[in-house]
């Protein structure tokens, strides 16, 4: 899977300058690519966060929470990175799921 980025269908930036909203954007894209190939979050076995500033990070793990299974959460990786492919995100996530 691809990395995913703060945008909807038409491709306009949700949340600029809002952390959390962009995460959960950026998890409900997710699992959308998820859903069509017929997987959830539990299929996901490593999620890698390319974050604008790491100050987000307990955001970005509350965010992450809501989406995946908590008692066996998949691993994970954070980068610090100068900027993303728009100005305006602050999180982009790829996502490495195995189907079954």
């Amino acid at each position: 899977m691809s990395g995913q980025i703060a945008v909807d269908e038409q491709g306009a930036v949700i949340g600029a300058g809002d952390f959390t909203t962009q995460a959960r954007q950026v998890f409900q894209n997710i699992g959308l690519a998820l859903a069509e190939v017929g997987l959830t979050f539990d299929a996901v076995v490593k999620l890698t966060f390319f974050l604008t500033d790491f100050a987000h990070l307990p955001e970005m793990r509350a965010v992450r929470d809501e989406f995946v299974n908590v008692q066996a959460p998949p691993a994970s990786s954070a980068v610090q990175v100068a900027a993303l492919v728009r100005p305006e995100l602050l999180i982009e996530v790829e996502a490495i799921a195995v189907a079954p």
